[in-house]
């Protein structure tokens, strides 16, 4: 039998990310996807080398490459939509169970205990390190609308001040090292990198 769960994986570049609001520069759930990977091992990196942490990056950067997977059946629900209310968040929950359980039917059975974690990320043992991705993810979210506001895009300013709040609630140090050492770059044109 075929497994269709890497055709599936390769049709993310499809699903829009930010469909609600003005883009610039568009952006779809295979780009974001990387972003949150390379984010991710920075974070992880910035913690282990600066901040003498034993964070298993390579563990987590696998977490951070499929933590949207459900998307290609879901599609990018966007944030204000699944927050509205307890019941939609549940329901969407739901949902996503739903598409991690159908993605994993596709995975080949001598592979399937790989990808499991991956997709689910259900185990108690990854708890902990789901931090990294949902740090990682919000940041992708940040430096979109900092890229989205530099090219003089106003749509996105509120949606800055609320990921950046949602950022320091969260209250690592990777974040913040990163914002500080990292991030500024992400505002500047190519001239003045």
């Amino acid at each position: 039998m075929d497994s269709h769960f890497f055709a599936y994986m390769y049709r993310l570049r499809y699903i829009e990310r930010w469909s609600l609001m003005r883009n610039i520069v568009k952006e779809n759930v295979a780009e974001h996807s990387f972003h949150v990977a390379i984010l991710t091992h920075v974070l992880c990196t910035i913690a282990n080398e600066v901040f003498e942490r034993q964070v298993p990056t390579d563990r987590v950067v696998s977490m951070a490459l499929f933590h949207d997977a459900t998307e290609v059946f879901t599609g990018d629900i966007p944030t204000p939509v699944k927050h509205h209310n307890p019941k939609i968040l549940s329901n969407f929950r739901e949902i996503e169970h739903l598409a991690a359980e159908r993605l994993l039917d596709m995975v080949p059975e001598p592979l399937r205990s790989v990808y499991d974690p991956l997709i689910g990320m259900k185990t108690e043992a990854d708890a902990e390190l789901k931090k990294y991705v949902k740090a990682a993810d919000l940041l992708d979210a940040y430096l979109k609308c900092v890229t989205e506001l530099s090219a003089g895009n106003r749509e996105f300013a509120t949606a800055k001040k609320q990921i950046k709040a949602s950022m320091d609630a969260m209250n690592m140090q990777e974040i913040q090292y990163f914002l500080q050492h990292m991030a500024p770059s992400l505002e500047k044109t190519l001239d003045e990198l």
